[in-house]
């Protein structure tokens, strides 16, 4: 089996094509953007909060590989409700999990992207979407 066979697994491919479910959306008024220095690949979100802080709704605009919008449509699927300490939170757990240390972060679906812990150059891109919200709610 090649790599980019292992990597790229049906369900990977799948889990990208659910961010059609999160299409952008101008009037959001919470705007963030993040790149991946390693790849190229990038991530645009939009988020509304709730009075309490908590996202409240989103929309992703992908310019990513697979795996990159394979682990935005996870961070899509859960982020409702979640406010930005939990966002950080989570974003340090997941890139230390990445790295090769923690246990796999508690992030629904999240183990989908194990695969991806083998190939650090895909690391960055697993990490856009958290950091696009972070810096959307900063």
């Amino acid at each position: 089996m090649s790599a980019g066979r292992g990597l790229y697994t049906p369900e990977m491919l799948g889990a990208a094509m659910e961010l059609t479910a999160h299409p952008w959306n101008d009037a959001l008024p919470l705007k963030g953007s993040a790149r991946s220095r390693s790849c190229g690949s990038a991530i645009e979100i939009a988020l509304q909060l709730d009075d309490a802080g908590r996202i409240a709704a989103l929309a992703i605009k992908p310019h990513a590989c697979a795996v990159g919008q394979a682990a935005a449509a996870r961070f899509a699927a859960s982020a409702a409700g979640r406010n930005a300490a939990q966002i950080v939170a989570a974003r340090a757990a997941l890139a230390e999990w990445l790295g090769g240390a923690g246990e796999t972060p508690d992030w629904p679906g999240i183990e989908l992207l194990e695969p991806a812990r083998a190939y650090p150059a895909r690391h960055g891109a697993i990490l856009l979407a958290w950091d696009a919200a972070i810096t959307a709610m900063e």
